[in-house]
């Protein structure tokens, strides 16, 4: 049952996409902790740190922040945030035991719905995860498809490849906004999971 309202979850969020100018992005605040320290409530707040990040990262980006790079050979802002996209997927296939269909296919979405897409995944990554006992997180696994082609990874690879992958690409989202003159809102406490009020 839990199973099921965990994918009933992630569906619900993919199939009201659509009507994203409806929604609201999470993450504007992390929320209050959970009371005890199980692997899946660990990892949902590792998550949820991520998100509460690339919330105020990727908010208010302009076209001139979003064509920004440094150098002619490097990603620009919106390619960046299409790949955390990117990872956002695999982090939420991961934890609802889902295989990751690669490659991704991003091109469709604007600025704003990549934004909400990505913010959404790790907030349902984070809801399947909560309460997960250590033995429910030794069973998940990451798993790419890519044609015939089908690779198998414990979840100790997602702790260390996308999670932290998306937390280290976040930053780099914080210095290019600030290198094309939007830097992010100086409220932001990544300490506290949410703003200072001064």
């Amino acid at each position: 049952m839990k199973q099921l309202l965990i994918v009933c979850f992630s569906f619900c969020l993919s199939s009201t996409f659509g009507q994203n100018s409806l929604m609201t992005p999470p993450y504007e605040d992390i929320g209050e902790y959970s009371e005890n320290y199980s692997s899946g409530n660990v990892l949902a707040r590792f998550i949820d740190g991520l998100g509460y990040r690339y919330h105020w990262a990727s908010k208010g980006l302009t076209e001139e922040d979003l064509t920004y790079k440094p150098s002619e050979d490097g990603r620009n802002t919106f390619e960046t945030l299409k790949h955390i996209c990117g990872l956002s997927q695999t982090i939420v296939d991961a934890a609802t035991n889902n295989p990751s269909i690669m490659p991704f296919e991003f091109s469709a979405l604007n600025y704003e719905e990549l934004r909400l897409k990505t913010l959404n995944n790790l907030a349902a990554a984070s809801n399947a995860l909560l309460n997960r006992t250590d033995r429910d997180v030794a069973q998940l696994k990451v798993v790419f498809k890519r044609g015939g082609n089908v690779s198998e990874f414990p979840f100790w690879n997602m702790m260390n490849g996308p999670i932290s992958d998306a937390i280290y690409h976040t930053g780099q989202i914080v210095i290019l906004r600030r290198a094309s003159g939007n830097p992010i809102d100086p409220k932001v406490s990544v300490l506290m999971g949410k703003n200072r009020s001064e």
